[in-house]
């Protein structure tokens, strides 16, 4: 699970680091995209109550239990048509969390209306401002088959990902978080890990490079 520092504030209209990406007890991560506020809510719940989340018999339910609530006290709060305010500014919240269950990986998402989305299958999912070109990125490198490879192999592809959007978004930007998952831990990257991985990343640009450079040899 991966995300970039980069909160942008579009009815201000700037951008600020922050950290998006967290711990969801020793098997899991979580990271959410939108209002702070709540996303700030969330985090002193999680943090609470991260075992309860990660070992209920369904965790997509265990957060959406927790999320919900969240929203709708906010949602009640949210004053629409503030007189000088820009139209459209809606405390919208995705809830993104990925890791193991009893043993079982899991990714769940819980949208702005309290929906869960299931996206083991798939294996991929995003969210915020950059989750419509993260998607592309993703399709783009569909044909590398990340979900038949271990995990190391998904940890490269998603810092190419990251930094691709860094490079063409200008919602997105670093220091990139990293999370690498597994049965046993889920352990957060310091910058000097993800500093290594970025040169696997360069590495396998380079192959490609060298397969294309031959394509017509």
């Amino acid at each position: 699970m991966a995300s970039d520092s980069q909160i942008t504030d579009p009815v201000r209209g700037v951008s600020y680091p922050a950290q998006k990406l967290h711990a969801l007890g020793n098997n899991a991560a979580w990271g959410g995209s939108g209002s702070r506020a709540v996303l700030f809510d969330l985090e002193q719940i999680f943090d609470a109550e991260a075992d309860a989340i990660v070992e209920a018999p369904d965790v997509g339910h265990a957060l959406q239990q927790r999320v919900v609530p969240v929203l709708e006290q906010h949602y009640r709060s949210f004053i629409a048509d503030v007189p000088g305010g820009k139209p459209g500014a809606t405390p919208s919240t995705y809830v993104l969390a990925a890791g193991y269950s009893d043993g079982k990986p899991f990714i769940v998402d819980i949208d702005p209306h309290g929906l869960i989305g299931h996206h083991e299958e798939t294996g991929f999912q995003a969210v915020g401002s950059g989750s419509p070109m993260a998607q592309q990125a993703y399709a783009l490198l569909a044909h590398f088959q990340m979900t038949k490879r271990s995990v190391d192999y998904g940890v490269v592809a998603a810092l190419r990902v990251l930094d691709a959007l860094d490079t063409s978004s200008p919602s997105v930007g670093g220091p990139m978080d990293i999370c690498r998952i597994t049965p046993d831990a889920a352990r957060h990257f310091d910058k000097e890990e993800v500093t290594s991985v970025r040169d696997r990343v360069s590495r396998w640009i380079d192959l490609e490079q060298r397969a294309i450079d031959e394509l017509f040899s």
